[in-house]
């Protein structure tokens, strides 16, 4: 079965374009710790980490992870505070929860079966995911589609279908399976993604040395730098955060932990205004004397960092860090008092590890 009209030129470009895309990866494909094991545990463990993470940021983590939970029985057996202590820098923390939740299915199943639809069923497991997995981990013949995949596809193909439409999401996942090696589904799979991820990449792409270049219709048509295409940009929301590093001056801290729905859900942070606009000195002041402390005695305030920009993926946040010593600890019902020498105990967003190194 071929994928578009003129059945018998494409059937050639599909046959041809696997062993091409294998044969590139066999001279410049990445050897990585994860490509080294059919442990579909440790091979689901990378994915998780990879979903919004670069592999050069994300290789520490797998590494760390697979070394203190080495079984999906290990991760399970795992308090929430330790996992998501580990994974503390990474962000997107519900990454680590939904891991945490996939590690007690596997471990109450008893291993980790050779079923789409078990993986397909684990928390946090999307298509891709699933796909991955089983391809990698059990040689099965399913097709991954990620972002890499599709830049490779719309582009060689020239598909003009925006990638984020329902049309253009059937058209995509219908030629990545066409394509795919069922022979050697992890080969095809790993090599297919490395292609976008160094040959195809999204901007300045090595058209000049692609081994797929005669065939490439983005080429051809001068599309490389507009395919793939999106129908619409995802709107940026802009957040203020003004945080009061809260500490006595026998050297206790204040935290609360987060609750759920919003981001960082878990994790524990100082106390924190958020605001519509960059509040003034005097706001934060009024603040701190008015809701945050009641205390007889001097109160020390100081400005530690302002205007520090933390980029989500939909969301662009602006803090400012205050400095405020009080003398003794004082009840809160919002927070509780941690020693200051034990804050490495709790799981910080990544945007707090930042400012805590600017006291430092």
């Amino acid at each position: 079965m071929c994928f578009m009209p003129k059945k018998q030129y494409f059937c050639i470009m599909i046959s041809s374009f696997g062993t091409q895309l294998e044969q590139w990866y066999e001279t410049f494909g990445r050897d990585l710790p994860w490509r080294r094991t059919s442990d579909p545990y440790l091979i689901m463990l990378s994915e998780f980490i990879l979903q919004q993470t670069q592999i050069v940021q994300g290789m520490s983590y797998y590494l760390r992870f697979a070394e203190r939970f080495p079984t999906a029985e290990s991760l399970a057996e795992a308090s929430e505070e330790e996992v998501l202590k580990l994974w503390q820098g990474l962000g997107y923390y519900s990454r680590a929860r939904h891991l945490h939740a996939a590690a007690k299915k596997i471990a109450e199943a008893g291993h980790f079966p050779k079923d789409y639809s078990f993986v397909r069923a684990l928390p946090g497991v999307g298509d891709y995911t699933a796909a991955a997995i089983m391809s990698f981990a059990f040689e099965e013949p399913y097709a991954v589609l990620d972002g890499n995949v599709q830049r490779v596809l719309a582009r060689h193909f020239g598909i003009k279908e925006p990638v984020d439409t329902t049309q253009g999401k059937k058209l995509l996942r219908a030629l990545a399976d066409e394509m795919l090696d069922r022979q050697h589904p992890a080969l095809y799979n790993q090599a297919i993604m490395d292609f976008g991820a160094l040959q195809c990449k999204p901007a300045s792409p090595f058209c000049e040395t692609c081994p797929l270049a005669e065939t490439c219709e983005a080429l051809k048509k001068h599309l490389v730098d507009k395919l793939p295409m999106k129908s619409k940009k995802t709107a940026i929301r802009d957040r203020y955060l003004t945080y009061i590093y809260t500490r006595t001056e026998d050297g206790k801290v204040l935290l609360h932990r987060r609750g759920s729905g919003d981001i960082w859900q878990g994790l524990f942070e100082f106390p924190m205004i958020e605001s519509v606009n960059k509040l003034t000195s005097k706001q934060v002041d009024e603040f701190i004397h008015s809701s945050l402390v009641k205390v007889s005695g001097n109160v020390k305030v100081e400005l530690v960092a302002q205007n520090i920009l933390h980029q989500l993926t939909h969301q662009r946040l602006h803090a400012d860090f205050y400095s405020l010593t009080i003398p003794n600890a004082i009840e809160n019902k919002k927070g509780q008092w941690v020693e200051e020498n034990s804050l490495d105990r709790y799981a910080l967003p990544r945007l707090l590890e930042k400012l805590l190194e600017k006291i430092k």
